[in-house]
């Protein structure tokens, strides 16, 4: 049984873990907290296990989309994930095999709080994915369950497919002017529903997918059929629209659980 919840904040993103957390506590049955970014919680305060925290995360790199394979651990790639890890804002651009993060994370916390009692749900400004045996590729990932429960802030606007007209937008922007779009541009120009990086919906969708990892640890189910409750899992955007900021927030069996 989950007693406690602890989230951790994403400085470099829209996310705000002390609104999500405000939320979950009139939904759960355990203590909700907030800490700081979790590599400043519990990374090495002398510096001298950031070489090898570093090399850890360009272990987890993903190297290509259609390659099981992980890792590029040469010289000016550890640099680049050491900066990361002291300063995220410079960071980006990267996919990382989401369950080697996620052991990497749990390997950083203490041993008093590693029990399955005691779930961390650090909000992360890294993409994520996971290996898909089924297609033999990569698939970019909101969240990751388990302990800790990884939930990434950009997988929320990557993760999920846009409409093809917003990808079209995307190039052509980028082929006249060689920057990607404005949110307000294509939000005028594309038709559908869908959420963009920095978009003000950021902590009102992520509330149910931080909830995905209390639900699992605490259920051992994963993610819930119904396309309108807050625990499913779409593959498109206008579903995440529709399950993370429409009505109703839960399916009868989760709202009877959840108080909704």
């Amino acid at each position: 049984m989950v007693d406690e919840v602890t989230l951790y904040r994403a400085p470099t993103t829209a996310a705000d873990a002390d609104a999500v957390a405000e939320w979950l506590r009139e939904r759960v049955d355990a203590d909700v907290g907030v800490r700081d970014r979790f590599l400043s919680v519990f990374g090495d305060e002398d510096g001298d296990d950031d070489q090898d925290l570093a090399e850890s995360f360009a272990e987890a790199r993903v190297l290509s989309p259609y390659e099981r394979e992980t890792g590029n651990t040469m010289v000016g790639i550890v640099r680049y994930e050491g900066r990361a890890i002291e300063n995220p804002e410079r960071g980006g651009g990267v996919i990382y095999d989401g369950l080697a993060v996620q052991e990497i994370l749990n390997g950083l916390l203490p041993d008093e709080e590693r029990g399955l009692d005691h779930l961390h749900v650090p909000l992360v400004d890294r993409v994520v994915g996971t290996w898909g045996d089924h297609d033999g590729r990569w698939h970019k990932r909101v969240n990751v369950l388990g302990q800790p429960g990884v939930v990434s802030v950009p997988g929320l606007y990557e993760a999920p497919a846009k409409p093809e007209q917003y990808y079209e937008e995307q190039q052509k922007h980028a082929l006249l002017s060689g920057n990607a779009p404005p949110r307000e541009v294509l939000e005028n120009e594309v038709e559908g529903e869908f959420l963009v990086a920095d978009d003000p919906r950021t902590t009102e969708a992520l509330r149910g997918y931080v909830l995905q990892c209390y639900h699992y640890l605490e259920t051992g189910e994963d993610f819930c059929d119904d396309a309108d409750c807050r625990l499913t899992n779409p593959h498109r955007q206008p579903g995440v629209v529709r399950a993370q900021l429409r009505d109703p927030e839960f399916c009868p069996a989760h709202a009877e659980r959840y108080r909704a």
